[in-house]
């Protein structure tokens, strides 16, 4: 008489297996060697900087830093968790590049030498646990705290800001040079440039803020002079091995903004410079929540993944550079969709690592789904700026925020 056989069990690469009940491996074996074998946790290659495995903590503002833009010791201990967490890459969250550029009480800067030993500090707790860290660079633009100046004259609910001039264009581009160099002193492994959620590059891709005559408007081509601008200026100042990163919005999800079609036509022309890694995000200047639906895909595996059909069109036009996808991914099963389908290449979360900072462990023991529930508190007016990040969801605060995984 045959011995029955259990369940067959479907691994992450298609195959299946079929255990005798009376072998030494058991369903929990199997179980592990399924995790083991999961895209996930396989490693890659970002320039010259290899990761672990394919999880990355999206930027994320800990609004903590003192009024200079230097990192408060409880930022440090937030970085060290993270760390230990084991994900393959964590993004420092945005650093502005000149003191204009502030966006937000706490910000952390990058603009002075006096910013580099903290942010030293910060490098070396993170590279203790063989954690890749790089810093996102930015200048806020409209969004300025201390000058509100974009590409051109633009007026929100009670506030205007002004059109930046050519000479003040120039020396932004300089700064994104000079913050790269910094971040190299202070032993960041690479650099992201943020080119998403309304910032000033985000700004000068939207024809919508972005309504310049001169050399950096009108034309697509014209509107990401800026991004191309500040490439090359990062790429001068940094040796060639320094990886360097872009996160960018596949769609600004506003009437008259920068559209897909933008996105794929930008992502290609910047990979073909030699860019190591592309992180897709979306939302931007008068950004309308009703206009996200359309960047979903109708795959039910990837349904969480607000951005998931649009990436794919992205990396479509990019390969073979990496492509990594954040926003509303929660489940084990939609990231290994995600990595198995060729969506992207590294999936990226934010607000998950704020209420586990060892999620990577949790999902390699085992657990199916990250516990954040995206109730937003830990950003709401509430406590933005008002204490060190965290999440406050067992606190039974009741807040709720329509910001995207990282909008910062």
């Amino acid at each position: 008489m045959e011995k029955p056989l259990i369940c067959g069990l479907r691994f992450h690469d298609g195959s299946r297996r079929d255990f005798d009940p009376l072998t030494t491996i058991s369903l929990k074996t199997a179980f592990v060697l399924q995790l083991v074998m999961s895209s996930i946790f396989k490693p890659i290659t970002l320039g010259s900087m290899e990761i672990k495995n394919r999880v990355m903590r999206s930027a994320t503002t800990s609004y903590w830093s003192d009024d200079r833009g230097i990192l408060r010791p409880e930022i440090l201990q937030l970085y060290r968790r993270l760390a230990a967490g084991g994900p393959g890459l964590i993004v420092k969250g945005h650093l502005y590049v000149q003191d204009s550029g502030k966006a937000h009480p706490g910000m952390a800067g990058i603009s002075h030498d006096f910013h580099i030993p903290q942010l030293r500090k910060l490098t070396d707790e993170v590279h203790k646990y063989g954690v890749k860290i790089v810093a996102q660079i930015n200048h806020s633009g409209i969004q300025s705290i201390i000058d509100r100046a974009g590409p051109s004259p633009y007026a929100g609910t009670g506030w205007e800001a002004r059109g930046l001039t050519s000479d003040e264009i120039d020396g932004i581009i300089e700064a994104f040079g000079d913050a790269a160099e910094r971040a190299v002193a202070a032993g960041f492994d690479g650099v992201q440039i943020h080119g998403a959620h309304g910032y000033l590059i985000s700004q000068f891709l939207s024809r919508q803020v972005n309504q310049r005559t001169d050399e950096w408007g009108g034309s697509l081509d014209k509107r990401m002079r800026l991004l191309f601008e500040v490439y090359d200026s990062i790429r001068e100042k940094i040796v060639e091995r320094v990886p360097v990163l872009m996160k960018i919005n596949c769609d600004d999800f506003s009437p008259r903004g920068f559209t897909i079609k933008d996105s794929v036509k930008v992502a290609e022309a910047i990979s073909t410079k030699g860019l190591n890694m592309l992180e897709v995000s979306g939302g931007g200047v008068s950004r309308q929540s009703k206009l996200s639906d359309r960047a979903q895909s109708l795959d039910p595996e990837l349904k969480e993944a607000s951005f998931a059909e649009y990436a794919r069109q992205i990396r479509d036009a990019t390969r073979p550079m990496p492509v990594a996808l954040v926003n509303g991914i929660r489940t084990r099963r939609c990231m290994n969709a995600i990595l198995e389908k060729g969506v992207a290449d590294l999936i990226s979360m934010s607000r998950p690592f704020i209420r586990e900072p060892d999620l990577v462990q949790r999902l390699k023991a085992g657990q199916a789904t990250a516990t954040c529930t995206s109730c937003g508190a830990c950003s709401s007016r509430e406590v933005f700026g008002k204490m060190m990040l965290r999440c406050h969801l067992d606190e039974g605060r009741e807040a709720r925020s329509e910001t995207n995984d990282e909008s910062r």
